[in-house]
């Protein structure tokens, strides 16, 4: 990182930290009032993270079932693909006469 790269850092910091200070010296409510909102926003901020997760984890679930599934449709088209192929096979290999050519 170059100098004038870190400099736009610090000076960055800086400026947070002088918005910051403003801001609570300047806050229309009391520390305790300000300290119980912010509480009250970290909480509403962690249920909206708990649902979101919960959503998401139930959404992969979902998706889990569905690939399942398809998996097992597909297993079974395979299934009964080979049979068809078999039996196919099984009754051209066959002669008239019942028995079997030499395979």
């Amino acid at each position: 990182m170059s100098d004038r790269d870190g400099n736009s850092v610090l000076w960055f910091l800086a400026g947070l930290g002088l918005g910051t200070l403003a801001g609570v010296l300047y806050a229309p409510r009391p520390g305790s009032e300000t300290r119980e909102a912010l509480r009250s926003k970290a909480e509403e901020g962690r249920e909206y993270v708990r649902n979101r997760a919960r959503e998401a984890r139930d959404q992969a679930g979902q998706w889990v079932d569905r690939g399942r599934e398809v998996m097992n449709q597909q297993k079974e088209q395979f299934r009964s693909a080979y049979e068809a192929g078999r039996q196919a096979y099984h009754e051209t290999t066959t002669s008239e006469g019942g028995s079997a050519k030499n395979v």
